[in-house]
């Protein structure tokens, strides 16, 4: 089973677990894709751990300027591409296709919508559907 090992000097806070929450196929069964996006899961939930209820887990890109996504939902497509779905801050629909050896995701907070009363948590929902 795979392990996560995470140090951050800021709090001095570590990690060293093995990877819980991913599904229970056996590791060769999976695909890089199917990686990628299960690992991508646990990294948005422990990100979104770390934010307050005015925020939310957005995507960053990196090169040119596309800007930021809102991550509202993932996916992958067996066996090497891994896709994001979203908004970007004007509100216009996005959707980023990448192949698993060009994975690049940086992770942002942006604010919440006014409108809404509770953040929209992606992380929980993601991991609950997974494949």
């Amino acid at each position: 089973m795979p392990r996560r090992f995470e140090k951050h000097t800021g709090d001095g806070k570590s990690r060293d677990e093995r990877s819980e929450g991913l599904s229970d196929k056996p590791v060769k069964a999976k695909s890089p894709a199917e990686w990628a996006y299960e690992r991508l899961i646990l990294y948005i939930q422990n990100f979104e751990e770390q934010l307050d209820n005015e925020h939310e887990v957005a995507m960053g890109f990196t090169g040119g300027d596309a800007g930021v996504l809102k991550i509202e939902g993932m996916g992958f497509f067996d066996p090497d591409i891994v896709t994001f779905y979203g908004s970007d801050p004007a509100g216009g629909k996005t959707q980023l296709v990448q192949h698993v050896s060009q994975l690049n995701v940086m992770l942002r907070a942006l604010p919440k919508e006014v409108e809404t009363e509770e953040p929209n948590r992606i992380g929980f929902k993601l991991a609950t559907d997974s494949a």
